[in-house]
């Protein structure tokens, strides 16, 4: 069987100091580089992201099939001082997430078979990856992002449960396992479910889903989250890959 056309898409903002590790990520991919097609959408940044991706298309278009990257500003500011996990701020900030995600989705993609989400502060991943996540045969695959390999999970967003397990919680299963809610990370998804109506929610999405967590600041689930509720009332199951581990940078 042939290998398919992949659309990697990256959201990004204030990333300029992830650009390098970007690349080189991409560059050590072994799925065959013309299959490959590259989407980036900067938003919001003020370091001079878009600028610095802006100047690596030319080298990226001449190693993958095609690449692209648009601006698209939200005009959301995290408060100076306020970390991004404070719970003030998670219901407007996962919902500009939501919208960047499916602002770059509905520019980018065209006739790619796959669409592999893939974070720009994700430092380290097998270069195999690609081949490894296909091979579980399912529409929607997230691998175990970690800070240090074999230690906790990073992307929280992965839960089953109602989030009381995730994935580092179930590497004792085995190599594929179900999940309710995947992260973004890195995130494997047909594109056909993308085009059957499957996105990111922004706004609180599954009231009447018996999967959403019942300890939210709001009812329901957003982005990521919200995305994994979706795809079960769309009848697709997600699946998580708990041995396969990818690193995410430190904050």
């Amino acid at each position: 069987m042939s290998d398919p056309t992949i659309l990697i898409l990256t959201p990004v903002r204030n990333a300029s100091r992830h650009l390098q590790t970007w690349l080189r990520g991409l560059f050590s991919l072994t799925h065959p580089h013309r299959l490959i097609s590259i989407g980036i959408l900067e938003s919001d940044s003020d370091d001079g992201t878009y600028e610095q991706f802006a100047q690596r298309l030319d080298e990226l278009r001449q190693s993958f099939r095609r690449a692209a990257v648009w601006k698209h500003d939200f005009g959301f500011r995290i408060p100076s001082g306020m970390p991004r996990w404070d719970p003030r701020i998670q219901l407007p900030r996962r919902s500009v997430l939501a919208k960047s995600r499916n602002q770059l989705l509905f520019r980018a993609l065209n006739d790619e078979e796959w669409v592999l989400w893939l974070d720009v502060d994700v430092i380290d991943y097998p270069p195999d990856v690609i081949a490894r996540l296909l091979a579980a045969g399912k529409d929607i695959v997230h691998p175990n992002c970690v800070l240090d390999y074999g230690g906790a999970s990073y992307d929280t967003n992965a839960w089953r449960d109602h989030g009381s397990r995730h994935m580092h919680d179930l590497r004792g299963e085995g190599e594929l396992v179900p999940l309710d809610s995947v992260g973004g990370t890195m995130l494997l998804v047909r594109a056909g479910v993308h085009r059957d109506g499957l996105i990111f929610p922004p706004f609180p999405y599954g009231l009447a889903n018996a999967r959403v967590r019942e300890t939210n600041h709001w009812r329901g689930e957003i982005e990521t989250e919200g995305f994994g509720i979706m795809a079960a009332d769309l009848g697709v199951q997600c699946w998580g890959m708990p041995r396969l581990e990818i690193r995410h940078a430190r904050e």
